[in-house]
């Protein structure tokens, strides 16, 4: 295992001890903890990167839902005339 030394605003190290304390860890093994939850994230390549993204930032709207209720907004392609020509080709 590396070691490192790194300077963490003090209300940082505050949050930080205030999860440790609650989950019953060191500062360390929360700070590893979060170091390896950060490097998997950043790992995550292509669509792997956005699945889920909604829900990680709070979100509680169906995604595939609020596709469906936006297509719902396009006219049919029925009901849509063509556009006429102003000139007629050659």
């Amino acid at each position: 295992m590396g070691r490192f030394l790194v300077d963490v605003p003090a209300d940082d190290v505050r949050k930080l001890d205030e999860i440790a304390k609650r989950e019953g860890k060191s500062r360390a093994a929360v700070l590893r903890e979060a170091v390896s939850n950060y490097l998997e994230v950043c790992g995550k390549e292509g669509f792997e990167k956005y699945f889920g993204l909604w829900e990680r930032h709070g979100s509680t709207v169906d995604g595939l839902e609020y596709e469906r209720n936006l297509r719902e907004e396009w006219p049919d392609v029925g009901d849509m005339t063509p556009p006429k020509m102003k000139h007629k080709a050659a």
